[in-house]
């Protein structure tokens, strides 16, 4: 398993990470199989999404805003960060991406993001990848 670091510098944000998950699988003679990216924080998932057009993510954060307002006397957890526990769930802490002769095996418009709602901060992510069988 590899592991890298993202910084974050937004409360809400969606980071593209397609290229360091590529330069993980490129670092060795990588051929067909899988990667599995997880993220291990209980406030930052992790999506695949349209990586063309950076609209697409401010819709998103902005609708992920309004159906789950951050409303910290609503809350029973005191830390005011609920809305970001709610958020990470409904991305998701993992994907799966299948791999090509080496290469993540995305759509041509696909990105692999790292949802932050709780930032900013200094996420993990882990990525292994996992060879096709005989």
């Amino acid at each position: 398993m590899e592991t890298f670091n993202v910084h974050s510098n937004q409360a809400i944000e969606f980071i593209e990470i397609t290229h360091q998950v590529q330069n993980m699988l490129q670092k060795e003679d990588r051929g067909d199989g899988l990667v599995y990216v997880f993220i291990p924080h209980t406030t930052a998932g992790v999506t695949i999404n349209e990586n063309a057009d950076p609209t697409v993510m401010q819709d998103m954060i902005a609708d992920l805003q309004r159906l789950i307002p951050r409303r910290q006397a609503y809350y029973a957890h005191r830390e005011g960060n609920s809305a970001s526990h709610f958020m990470t769930s409904l991305m998701g802490s993992s994907v799966i991406v299948p791999v090509d002769g080496g290469q993540v095996a995305l759509g041509t418009w696909q990105g692999i993001f790292l949802c932050e709602f709780d930032g900013p901060r200094t996420r993990k992510v882990h990525a292994r990848f996992i060879p096709a069988g005989n």
